[in-house]
């Protein structure tokens, strides 16, 4: 199968690509919201067109003096309820399908900083990493300005994997379009959402919640790989981050000459 890119196209129109169940039936949910806003507009517009054909002053001099008409009244009262409710019921059945994980298979901790993000992995050794973004200068050829980072999450193709949110100073959000996720990263509080990855690709997001003067610095990519190469890569990174796990005697890594967040926003 070939990898998928879950990223913004240059006028393109519609939705991301689906790369999982969540945005499978968020697309469904936004078919179903579309068509209805459709029939209502052509109905209005229908209505309104008559109107002016059959009701204008030259053939209708003597306006009509009706009030009150019952069926009328009861009419547009009921079809509008009708309407919400067609809307409301599929629209909490898929808050309800986002809002938690049954049988995840594995939990991450997603936890937003001004700005960039940090995952921690819980059931991979509690290893945890910072992933930030790539600048304009050191981009390569066929990279995605503002969305590449120096450290993607991986996660396993098919795996459900459980996403606990917190935020580490103000609110951020983790959104990521072509995976349906979307969660708010607030203080002092956790929130849970998950995603699923139906297929291999690189699945590109932002924070959606301006969050600062450097929001911008937010992007998030998550690489849907298999679960050999994911196996791999946990294994890889227990070592390559061990001074981050708690516990443990491992010597930090030497910090960075300059801090790139700080350098970037001087520049700005």
């Amino acid at each position: 199968m070939e990898p998928m890119v879950g990223a913004p196209v240059p006028w393109a129109m519609g939705l991301q690509a689906s790369g999982g169940p969540i945005k499978d039936a968020i697309g469904s949910f936004n078919t179903l919201v579309f068509n209805i806003i459709v029939a209502i507009t052509i109905f209005v517009a229908l209505l309104l067109a008559w109107c002016i054909w059959r009701y204008n002053a030259k053939r209708n001099p003597v306006p009509s003096q009706t009030s009150h008409h019952t069926g009328l009244e009861i009419a547009w009262t009921v079809i509008p309820v009708l309407i919400l409710v067609v809307i409301a019921i599929p629209s909490f059945r898929l808050i309800y399908y986002q809002d938690r994980a049954r049988d995840a298979d594995f939990t991450i901790n997603v936890t937003g900083h001004q700005w960039y993000w940090n995952y921690r992995m819980p059931d991979h050794g509690n290893f945890a990493f910072d992933s930030r973004p790539v600048f304009d200068e050191d981009l390569t050829p066929g990279q995605f300005r503002n969305l590449e980072v120096d450290e993607p999450l991986l996660i396993p193709v098919g795996a459900t994997v459980r996403v606990l949110t917190q935020g580490a100073d103000v609110i951020h959000s983790f959104f990521i379009p072509s995976l349906g996720v979307q969660r708010y990263n607030i203080p002092g509080r956790t929130l849970e959402t998950w995603m699923r990855a139906d297929r291999p690709g690189t699945f590109y997001g932002q924070c959606n919640q301006i969050c600062g003067t450097n929001h911008w610095f937010m992007p998030i990519v998550i690489r849907a790989v298999p679960q050999e190469e994911f196996n791999a890569w946990a294994e890889a990174a227990r070592t390559r981050f061990a001074h981050t796990i708690p516990g443990t005697n491992a010597p930090a890594l030497a910090a960075p000459a300059t801090n790139p967040i700080r350098t970037a926003a001087a520049q700005q």
